[in-house]
C-alpha cells in the first residue's frame, strides 16, 4: 500500500468513528489510540505522518524501545497491558500519558507506593471486567464504583480519569452491547470521570454508540 493509499484507508477508519460518534451526538468527542504492539517503529512513524498522535503498547519493554526510537516525534504513549508489580518502576520511568489497566486494589496500592517514592503522579483508568469473563482482568461491575472511590481516597498519586473495559468475547452483538452498557452506566456515575475507554478493531462502532469516548484500535489502523 502506498502512503497515499494508506491515508485513504485511514480516512475511511476515521469516517467510521465519526459516523458512530454522530449517532450519539454532534458534541460527543471520541479519541483514537492506535495500538501498535504488533507494529514496528517505522509503521508508527508512517501513521504519525498522516495525523495519528496517540499510540498504545501492552509490554513495558516494547513501549520503552519504541518511545526511545521515536523520541523526536511528539507522540502520546499509552500503556494498555496488564502491569506486573515488578515492572512498575520501569513504566514510571517512561511516564506514559495514560495507564489503561488498573485492574486490582493490590496493584493500586503498589503503584501508589512507588509513585510516592518518586514524587510522581500517574493518570490511569480503572479496568472493569464488565462481561465477568475469567480470561479478563479487572474489577467486577458490582464493586467497581466503590473501588474507584477507594483509590481516589487512598492513592492520591494516582489520577483516576475514568474507566476501561473490553467487550464481551462473543459473536452475539447483544451480549457485547450489554457489556459496554454495563461499563458506561458505572462510568457516568463516577466522580470526576472523563474517559470511558471501550471498543477495539472489531467492535469500536458499537462501543461508541454505547457511550465510549476513547477507542483502542490495533489491526484496523495498521492493516497495510
Amino acid at each position: 500500500m502506498t502512503q497515499e493509499e494508506y491515508k485513504i484507508y485511514i480516512d475511511n477508519v476515521i469516517r467510521r468513528v465519526e459516523t458512530a460518534r454522530l449517532k450519539v451526538s454532534g458534541h460527543h468527542i471520541v479519541k483514537t489510540v492506535a495500538i501498535s504492539k504488533y507494529s514496528t517503529s517505522d509503521e508508527i512513524a508512517d501513521l504519525y505522518n498522516i495525523g495519528q498522535r496517540a499510540f498504545g503498547e501492552n509490554k513495558v519493554q516494547d513501549l520503552k524501545l519504541k518511545a526511545e526510537k521515536l523520541e523526536d516525534l511528539p507522540l502520546e504513549w499509552h500503556f494498555v497491558g496488564n502491569l506486573q508489580k515488578n515492572k512498575i518502576n520501569n513504566l514510571l520511568d517512561i511516564n506514559p500519558t495514560l495507564f489503561h489497566a488498573l485492574d486490582s486494589m493490590e496493584l493500586a496500592k503498589e503503584l501508589q507506593k512507588k509513585l510516592e517514592a518518586k514524587d510522581m503522579t500517574l493518570d490511569a483508568l480503572l479496568q472493569i471486567n464488565s462481561a465477568k469473563e475469567e480470561s479478563k482482568h479487572g474489577f467486577m461491575p458490582e464493586v467497581a464504583a466503590d473501588a474507584y472511590a477507594q483509590i481516589q481516597k487512598e492513592c492520591p498519586n494516582i489520577n483516576l480519569k475514568g474507566v476501561m473495559s473490553i467487550g464481551a468475547h462473543s459473536d452475539d452483538r447483544d451480549i457485547i452491547k450489554k457489556s459496554f452498557e454495563t461499563t458506561y452506566e458505572i462510568y457516568k456515575n463516577l466522580d470526576g470521570a472523563t474517559i470511558c475507554s471501550m471498543g477495539m478493531s472489531g467492535d469500536f462502532e458499537l462501543a461508541i454508540e454505547c457511550g465510549s469516548n476513547m477507542v483502542r484500535l490495533g489491526s484496523v489502523m495498521f492493516n497495510k
